[in-house]
């Protein structure tokens, strides 16, 4: 094992500008360490003791090294690389932000840097995950807007290849997945809204596509078929749609006879685009209807604090999604790889 050099005080990390690209040797001679131990400690060797390892990393921060990833991917195999595919789900705010957020927080202090690339709405991106594959371009993959039989969970199982989904599939082999109990969701705010006497419910789904919108289905007539009550499932908007596209449904909705007086928004977005719509044809919130709304930030519940809200934690999800990546990066028989988060019925009430 190679000895650690006590740090000389004349050796301390400096502040000056230095030429060229920095080097394990650069950092070497700024903390009078070992070239070889500079190496194993930005590796994170146990080995090496946590006050050095912080020290290291400190000192690469400040100079801004970065290891040469085409040598590192010769000797080791591992590029040190994580892909997140992600799409911008424009509905639910601050999606992209708080996943990415809760996967730094899960990498920070590791080896592993993420590259984001673009999931668009009408597409699976069976390709990119392809391109990843074929090319070893990472050690681990993370996607969201998963589906019943997701053809990306096909190809990563058949390749062996690192992942874990947000969201779960139908497949009977199992796979590492973090999920939202939109089951629980869905169960939840139809039974709120029957609690307030409430005649007739309705929904915004996902796409049917995506599993997470059976799931949600499923709740909702879990609970409307228990009570018997009346509902409807509008089939030209989904959680999707255009602002403008669910205000106007539920504008023109409103004028109608039988509208529903009780709404279920997965997404703060459609929540406010349908208050708007409901409110150019004269109903008033919490008089005309109620309605609960899943929740992501504060926003919905600052601007329309009669609304009721249930939570969802996206950066707690993220930062599960990276640490179980990691685990399956270093175990391919990790077990105890599958999550589903609760709803946060705490976070539920008006105004959090």
């Amino acid at each position: 094992m190679p000895k650690e050099i006590t740090s000389p005080t004349s050796r301390q990390p400096t502040t000056g500008k230095r030429s060229g690209r920095p080097t394990l040797r650069t950092i070497a001679e700024l903390t009078g360490l070992a070239v070889t131990t500079i190496s194993r400690a930005l590796s994170d060797d146990p080995l090496i003791n946590h006050d050095t390892r912080k020290r290291v990393r400190e000192v690469a921060l400040s100079v801004g090294y970065s290891p040469d990833r085409a040598a590192q991917r010769l000797k080791t195999g591992r590029t040190n690389v994580i892909s997140v595919l992600l799409d911008p789900h424009e509905e639910i705010l601050g999606f992209g932000t708080s996943l990415l957020y809760g996967l730094t927080k899960a990498l920070q202090g590791t080896a592993y840097h993420l590259i984001v690339m673009p999931n668009f709405v009408d597409t699976s991106n069976v390709e990119a995950v392809d391109y990843i594959v074929r090319n070893n371009l990472a050690d681990g993959l993370i996607f969201t807007r998963t589906e019943q039989l997701d053809t990306r969970v096909r190809l990563l199982l058949e390749n062996n290849f690192p992942f874990v989904s947000h969201g779960r599939t139908e497949f009977s082999t199992p796979h590492p997945y973090v999920d939202y109990d939109n089951y629980a969701f869905a169960y939840e705010a139809a039974r709120r809204l029957i609690a307030k006497g409430r005649q007739k419910l309705t929904i915004i789904l996902p796409s049917r596509r995506l599993t997470f919108s059976q799931h949600m289905l499923h709740g909702f007539m879990t609970v409307v078929r228990e009570a018997g009550v009346a509902y409807e499932l509008p089939d030209n908007i989904t959680l999707d749609s255009a602002a403008g596209e669910v205000r106007d449904h539920f504008r023109a909705r409103a004028q109608q006879p039988d509208s529903p007086d009780g709404l279920i928004c997965p997404g703060e977005v459609s929540a406010m685009a349908a208050i708007t719509g409901l409110n150019e044809s004269g109903w008033a919130l919490g008089k005309h209807y109620d309605m609960v709304a899943k929740q992501t930030s504060r926003l919905l519940s600052d601007i329309q604090p009669g609304v009721e809200t249930i939570y969802e934690d996206l950066t707690a999800a993220g930062e599960q999604l990276g640490r179980l990546l990691i685990r399956r990066i270093a175990d391919p028989h990790a077990t105890d790889m599958q999550l589903l988060m609760p709803p946060q019925i705490g976070f539920a009430t008006s105004g959090h």
